[in-house]
């Protein structure tokens, strides 16, 4: 980090956390692919820091508002939010230092036990207190009673309008608007609650600490079908099969919980496609084809 950037940074972070702090971050640390993450020594110990840029001071609050969320909630261990501000030239946010140790098979059960005990806590309607981010993409959240009507507008319908806006037409669009309009066959007999949600719940965004406790961040929380968080989890791996037994042991799934896999997924590969592009087009036609087919379409 340049010497100008860290101590304007360091000249904000101080008295935001209310304790004298090194001029200068110790390391570089892994944290995504958005922000430049940091440990930051301070008076009161080390403090893992994310800095942005001027114009991302609203993903850097929405982060912490979804942490806040989950950490209230008291079912799984978060790292705590210490601070948040800006400085010349960009912004931060201050969590908690978090010490990781390997994931092995009796943290995985727990994270089982603990995601069901989380997705417990719920609302009376879908979405969340405010809008957030999916990655880099705005992720709308603004309350609705039926789970269905903020699937089509505030998830796949969005991700569909962003693709058509980013050029991908043609089959896509009109295989996708036909799935869009198909949506209630899927919940027939089905009829989800607002459970919290992580969000964002793949491989890369959860580990283990030293006690041997889960740890989840990096969330982009809202109210939803619990069924989401899951699917997520096999959409890129790294859920051993210790995660899924617990889970289902702690809060079983609906019997057609499969059939809806890939529905919530195509969110994902959709919000992909319009950040990456690639092969994410082809792999979300793939799975609108397998959808549409399920329903005799």
């Amino acid at each position: 980090m340049m010497d100008a950037g860290a101590a304007a940074l360091a000249a904000s972070l101080g008295p935001a956390l209310g304790c004298r702090v090194d001029a200068t971050p110790a390391v570089a640390v892994h944290g995504g692919c958005i922000s430049r993450c940091w440990r930051w020594e301070t008076a009161a110990g080390p403090v893992f820091v994310k800095e942005a840029g001027p114009g991302q001071v609203a993903m850097l609050e929405a982060e912490k508002r979804g942490l806040e969320e989950l950490l209230a909630a008291g079912a799984l261990r978060v790292p705590a939010p210490l601070a948040l501000g800006t400085f010349e030239g960009g912004a931060f946010l201050a969590l908690e230092w978090i010490d990781f140790a390997p994931v092995t098979p009796a943290v995985e059960e727990r994270l089982g036990e603990q995601l069901a005990a989380l997705h417990r806590n719920r609302a009376e309607r879908f979405g969340f207190d405010r809008d957030n981010f999916i990655g880099s993409t705005p992720q709308p959240n603004g309350w609705r009673a039926d789970w269905v009507v903020f699937l089509r507008e505030a998830r796949l319908g969005l991700q569909l309008d962003l693709a058509a806006a980013g050029g991908h037409g043609g089959r896509l669009q009109e295989r996708g608007r036909r799935l869009l309009d198909l949506l209630e066959v899927f919940f027939a007999t089905y009829r989800p609650a607002p459970s919290l949600l992580h969000g964002d719940l793949w491989g890369g965004n959860w580990g283990a600490d030293t006690t041997g406790s889960p740890v989840i961040y990096d969330p982009a929380v809202y109210y939803g079908d619990r069924e989401a968080d899951i699917a997520m989890t096999k959409l890129f791996g790294g859920f051993g099969p210790r995660f899924y037994s617990a889970y289902v042991a702690s809060w079983p799934l609906d019997q057609a919980a499969g059939t809806r896999r890939d529905l919530y997924n195509l969110y994902h590969v959709l919000n992909h496609l319009n950040l990456f592009g690639g092969s994410y087009r082809a792999q979300a036609e793939s799975m609108i084809d397998q959808l549409l087919a399920a329903v005799g379409h």
